[in-house]
């Protein structure tokens, strides 16, 4: 009878599919007591734990930091990547062929590349171990076995939390009572595998510092063990996150298949991120030397504290030329990693024009996101919102609008039959409410005939001093002592017309610095202005239109 389970448990024709997704829960059962107990296992694991180079040891061993871990597991990499390169020019062709070899054209590259799992299935035909002595003469990077070390281990365990173990047992596994299992490991991953191991029977581990949990979620990565991945990302999420620990978390290699089981981490990286770096003028120095990965997850941000998008792309092209300073990467970067990030279509024209004539830009890609720009540019108010609304809840935001320090604006020119520009500003209720007391909010610079100018929004004491009122002021940015003269005229648009009524007219002569305005535009108190019937507000926004003509 118990022959009979053996074999229908582990025929390759059984339909035994385990639900590998589920993560460690008290419903799993703790199994700890089975662990490597003779009375509660049906195989024997045999551990090779095969040598290396000196330095080759537990990338969480010794270390105290994340630093120290992230700076050993780099060194590490770039030794993999020497040795692989000279050793499989070493081994002979028909040992290769026995080894479980990694998939090399999934495009993952050594940067990013964990070594494959090597496993094996020995036959103990009369329970002399020297039938298989030669086994350990030979290895998939041709090192030597230090020592073995040989567990009991329960099949149906290990293959209900590991695709890697079930696919072991299930694969001609058949008189399992004659048969041992052998695991060919690196030095460096000794400790991980055991931690491992202990987990997939009693859903705890022993370790508790982020250097080690982090060696432990690399084996499970390895093995297929998402359970455990879950339950690191889980305990690696509560201790204190650093940046140097959230670019590591973004860096960490793990299988497509796998990627899910560290979501919440990496998520929580890019979290902490662009929550620390939300001011990136105030953090210029550090920012500059970011990579990749940290700087996509700042650029994610819709609450990037910063004074335009214009100010975005210019940060962007700064960075990418100091970290790609030849022109084919840089322009690869930009292309397929950066551009996605950058708001296009909250540039100004001013600034889209400078895109087209990017040499850091494809000229194929340049244009299309300017084109794209500019189509969003020229759709109606509802339909801008319902196109942000629909990216929302993607990955994709280039239509969502950042909390900008300088509020965008959509401006008309004209040439003929003299320089004018219309300039539209819409500011929301809340914005509005944010100004009282003695708030001001600016809008992005426009231009015209050369010259700078913005708008901004107050809430100030009306000329009497007597109450609060809104007030709506025209400046010229500084540029030495040119005078500029302007006729100017203010609207807003009012119920229940919904139209843009003329609030006041005049001309000014500018100088650098200058502004001219009006201090109650509405020529109401504020509370008036901010009621809940009040004229100004149409869906919750405040229109305001400004004519500016030489």
């Amino acid at each position: 009878m118990r022959d009979q389970l053996n074999s229908d448990l582990f025929d390759p024709r059984t339909e035994m599919v385990p639900d590998f997704s589920r993560g460690a829960s008290s419903s799993d059962g703790d199994f700890g007591f089975a662990f490597n107990d003779s009375n509660f296992s049906d195989r024997l694991l045999r551990i090779e734990i095969m040598g290396g180079p000196p330095q080759c040891r537990p990338d969480g061993e010794g270390c105290t930091s994340i630093a120290d871990w992230a700076r050993h597991r780099k060194r590490r990499r770039e030794d993999i990547k020497k040795e692989t390169v000279l050793d499989l020019s070493l081994c002979p062709e028909e040992q290769m062929l026995n080894d479980i070899q990694p998939d090399m054209d999934d495009g993952v590259g050594f940067e990013n590349q964990v070594e494959e799992p090597v496993a094996m299935v020995e036959e103990i035909q009369s329970g002399d171990e020297d039938a298989n002595s030669n086994e350990s003469s030979w290895s998939m990077d041709c090192s030597t076995v230090l020592r073995v070390k040989t567990l009991h281990i329960s099949s149906p365990i290990l293959a209900a939390k590991s695709p890697f173990f079930y696919k072991l047992f299930s694969n001609g596994m058949r008189e399992s009572e004659q048969r041992h299992v052998t695991l060919r490991i690196n030095a460096s991953e000794e400790a991980a595998l055991m931690e491992l191991l202990n987990f997939m029977y009693s859903n705890n581990l022993s370790v508790t510092t982020a250097p080690e949990l982090l060696d432990v979620l690399m084996a499970a990565d390895k093995f297929e063990v998402a359970s455990c991945m879950r339950y690191c990302s889980r305990l690696l999420r509560n201790l204190p996150m650093t940046p140097e620990s959230a670019l590591l978390y973004l860096d960490l290699p793990s299988s497509v298949l796998m990627a899910e089981a560290v979501q919440p981490l990496t998520d929580a990286a890019k979290q902490y991120l662009a929550a620390r770096y939300k001011d990136i003028t105030k953090y210029q120095e550090e920012v500059m030397a970011l990579p990749l990965a940290g700087i996509e997850a700042i650029l994610s941000s819709d609450d990037l504290q910063i004074a335009s998008e214009d100010a975005v792309y210019d940060f962007v092209l700064k960075w990418a030329r100091a970290q790609y300073p030849k022109l084919e990467e840089r322009r690869e970067v930009l292309g397929s990693r950066l551009a996605r990030f950058i708001r296009f279509p909250y540039m100004t024209c001013r600034k889209l024009k400078k895109v087209l004539t990017s040499n850091d830009f494809d000229h194929e890609v340049s244009s299309k996101l300017v084109l794209e720009a500019l189509f969003f540019k020229a759709e109606a108010p509802h339909r801008q919102r319902s196109l942000a609304a629909e990216e929302s809840a993607s990955l994709n935001r280039r239509f969502i609008e950042r909390a900008y320090k300088y509020r965008p604006v959509k401006v008309v020119e004209f040439e003929l039959p003299r320089q004018q520009c219309v300039v539209y500003l819409d500011l929301k209720r809340e914005e509005c409410e944010n100004l009282f007391p003695s708030g001001r909010v600016y809008s992005q610079a426009f231009h015209l005939g050369g010259q700078g100018f913005f708008l901004s929004a107050h809430c100030n004491m009306d000329q009497q001093s007597s109450f609060h009122c809104f007030g709506l002021f025209l400046g010229m940015q500084e540029k030495g002592s040119v005078s500029f003269a302007v006729d100017y005229e203010f609207a807003a648009r009012s119920k229940p017309t919904e139209e843009f009524v003329s609030k006041y007219k005049g001309n000014y002569t500018f100088t650098g610095g200058k502004a001219v305005g009006y201090r109650n535009l509405f020529a109401i108190p504020w509370t008036s202005f901010m009621a809940d019937d009040s004229l100004y507000f149409i869906n919750g926004i405040l229109h305001l239109r400004a004519e500016l003509t030489i």
